[in-house]
């Protein structure tokens, strides 16, 4: 379907990929991963005709459909969310909103609207609707959302409006940029069990190992330091297990040859001189400069372990909600809401977007006011609230290194440095003015601060935003050490698998009045197999 030989791209001066080749075949799933600025998304690019390389082909077959899901959207127009799904054309566009000018008129005897409905149906209009409301539904679309314009919407929810328009349209190719971004954990689910049964061949780029795990057949890597492009059999978890094995066998087939090199180059050191040893000596000279050359392998990147001072420890009642009540102007989020979070909890927020998830964990963090009722921190909490798009506590006249030293004065330099090093902030970045980082840096900066010097109660929304693999397990590590009280959010199920102690699953009451709060005593897997999540008709519905 798609192979790629001999390709070179070089891209600022720095060589991304030589000679690299790979190949995607009928119906394979392929998860393509690398250290953030490996070259993934450039990658990507030169398939879809975006980009060229400097030397090499890509070839693909000539009959194949392909589909690419960007990380961003663009900016919403007024087509409405099932528009979008069903791909439709203008020409579409104008049949069905004849058909529903009518509809609405209850004239459905007119010629125009049986005229719109015989080209609707010619289009295949009756087989793409209601495909295309089955996945919008999938994704976490009300039936009321369908007909409103995409404008009206986050970007969060156009992205997956167009999503829907991939999946509805089944290219033989499809790509996917971190698909799993603008999802929350039940419409990842779905998404996930979706695609194990799609038909056609995915190519993704993602950080979210367990999606990975649970669709990905082949992986392949691209390694920066050789500008190669490695395949490896199997899940990610699998990849991991073959890098580290082809590290040992590479490391020690370097070493053998270290060996043989020293034993060659100490015999024609100690016979140089020696005249009956003189052909001996020019045998093993030509016998080095014959040898091919065996490059030092550099080791596999780790997740970075590290520890961090622990909070003070609290009373054993950290905070408490009583009757609680919340509103956004006239829809009401909590009514009457009892919640009570003890010393050590460790809790998980889950639930689909727009239920209440975030809003809790600000009424828990104050930064909100409530309508009524009572919350109680305890006398001994110290609370952090650490938000993607909380950005106003950094100053913005400090380097990100000056930060992070600000925020833990006992924190030596070269600790600092590597902590952040792990959280992508390389050599260059660390001296860089808090003003000029992007909104991702800005986001990881203030999570590095949070993990220096820790409170005692941690409220986390999305902490794995803009993170990479590698990050996301240091920052699992660190978390798995930390002895205070953690409540969060997160849509990665790896993350969640490791920390989650307890799920508490906020959804919306039948009427839309109020949120409902349902405690599970354990953790991700346990919430599912309560819950009705576990099988299919539940991913679907959910």
């Amino acid at each position: 379907m798609l192979t790629i030989k001999k390709l070179t791209k070089t891209l600022g001066g720095r060589t991304l990929l030589r000679d690299a080749e790979m190949s995607i075949n009928w119906g394979e799933r392929v998860a393509l991963v690398g250290p953030n600025g490996a070259g993934k998304s450039t990658l990507f690019r030169m398939i879809l005709d975006e980009d060229q390389p400097d030397e090499g082909s890509i070839e693909r077959d000539e009959y194949a459909i392909t589909g690419y899901l960007a990380q961003e959207a663009g900016e919403p127009t007024d087509e409405t969310v099932i528009e979008i799904a069903m791909g439709i054309t203008p020409e579409m566009v104008g049949i069905l909103r004849t058909m529903r000018e009518y509809e609405a008129k209850g004239d459905h005897g007119h010629p125009d609207y049986a005229k719109a409905q015989d080209q609707f149906n010619h289009l295949n209009g009756y087989q793409l609707e209601p495909k295309a409301k089955k996945i919008l539904a999938g994704l976490g679309f009300k039936q009321d959302d369908f007909q409103k314009p995409a404008r009206t919407f986050s970007g969060g929810w156009v992205m997956r409006a167009h999503l829907a328009q991939l999946l509805v349209m089944e290219p033989d190719l499809l790509m996917l940029d971190e698909p799993t971004n603008h999802l929350d954990l039940l419409s990842l689910l779905w998404l996930q069990r979706y695609l194990i049964n799609y038909s056609g061949a995915v190519l993704m780029i993602s950080h979210d190992r367990d999606f990975m795990d649970s669709i990905i057949e082949t992986v392949i890597e691209i390694d920066p330091d050789a500008a190669k492009l490695i395949s490896y059999t199997g899940n990610y978890s699998k990849f991991l297990e073959q890098r580290d094995a082809r590290f040992e066998q590479e490391t020690h087939a370097y070493r053998a040859r270290q060996k043989e090199i020293e034993g060659h180059q100490e015999f024609i050191n100690r016979f140089r001189q020696i005249g009956s040893k003189a052909a001996q000596v020019q045998s093993r000279i030509k016998m080095l400069e014959k040898l091919p050359p065996v490059e030092k392998p550099r080791t596999p990147r780790k997740p970075f372990k590290f520890t961090f001072p622990q909070p003070p420890r609290s009373n054993q009642k950290v905070i408490e909600l009583e009757k609680v009540g919340q509103a956004y102007g006239e829809k009401r989020i909590y009514k009457d809401l009892d919640l009570t979070i003890e010393r050590g909890d460790r809790i998980v927020l889950v639930g689909p977007n727009g239920a209440g998830k975030s809003t809790l964990l600000k009424i828990l963090a104050g930064v909100i006011p409530i309508d009524s009722g009572k919350r109680e921190p305890g006398y001994a909490t110290k609370l952090g609230y650490y938000s993607q798009h909380r950005l106003e506590s950094l100053n913005e006249d400090n380097t990100v290194l000056d930060e992070v030293m600000g925020a833990c004065p006992t924190l030596r330099e070269e600790d600092a440095r590597s902590i952040l090093g792990t959280f992508l902030f390389r050599r260059t970045d660390v001296e860089k003015r808090c003003r000029v980082l992007s909104g991702g840096e800005k986001s990881r900066l203030n999570l590095v601060k949070f993990l220096v010097d820790p409170p005692n109660l941690l409220l986390m929304d999305e902490p794995t935003t803009h993170l990479d693999i590698l990050s996301i397990d240091s920052l699992v590590n660190a978390l798995k050490s930390y002895e205070g009280t953690l409540v969060f959010i997160s849509h990665d199920v790896h993350f969640i698998r490791n920390l989650a102690e307890t799920t508490y699953h906020i959804t919306r009451s039948e009427d839309d009045s109020t949120a409902i709060v349902t405690k599970y005593s354990g953790g991700y897997d346990y919430f599912l197999e309560k819950s009705g999540l576990n099988d299919d008709r539940g991913a679907v519905t959910a």
